[in-house]
């Protein structure tokens, strides 16, 4: 009777279908993009310090004064100043610095043109001219640049998972 199973068995798996999910994606897309003119400043202030050590000050009509200075449009100019040596021979140390600020701007600055600020960015609107793009149906990519200021970005995605 054993002899009889067997080839039974056997039988039995062979018939058996095989069973597999499949799934198929694809995904294409394209990103025409024209960029608008834009410009960024950044407006940098005046610093001025003195540091000294051993030292008298002058702006040149009152000893101890450090900078009676001006602001003129939003910058300011300090003094001149003028150290002596407290004891003629002995240790001292003076240490003067300045940066000068940007002016205030009167006017909303141009696109293109470079204004009164030390930090700045300036960039044309961008044109389209012959700024394009196409995917086949077989995922084939035609990307074509255009004027300054455009991005043109293409994907075209296969996916397959079988389970």
């Amino acid at each position: 009777m054993k002899k009889l199973l067997l080839p039974f068995a056997l039988l039995s798996l062979s018939a058996t279908a095989a069973r597999a999910d499949i799934t198929h994606k694809l995904s294409s897309s394209i990103q025409l993009q024209v960029n608008a003119a834009a410009t960024q400043v950044e407006r940098i202030g005046s610093s001025f310090s003195i540091t000294g050590n051993g030292v008298d000050t002058t702006d040149g009509t009152t000893a101890g004064t450090v900078s009676v200075g001006t602001i003129t449009s939003g910058v300011y100019a300090p003094g001149t100043i003028a150290a002596t040596q407290d004891v003629p021979g002995a240790a001292f140390s003076f240490t003067q610095s300045y940066t000068q600020a940007d002016a205030v701007a009167t006017s909303a600055p141009t696109i293109g043109t470079v204004g009164n600020f030390s930090n700045q960015t300036s960039t044309a609107a961008g044109t389209k001219d012959t700024l394009a793009g196409t995917i086949t149906s077989a995922g084939a990519m035609t990307l074509t640049a255009g004027g300054a200021g455009t991005v043109a970005t293409g994907q075209h995605v296969t996916e397959l998972t079988i389970k």
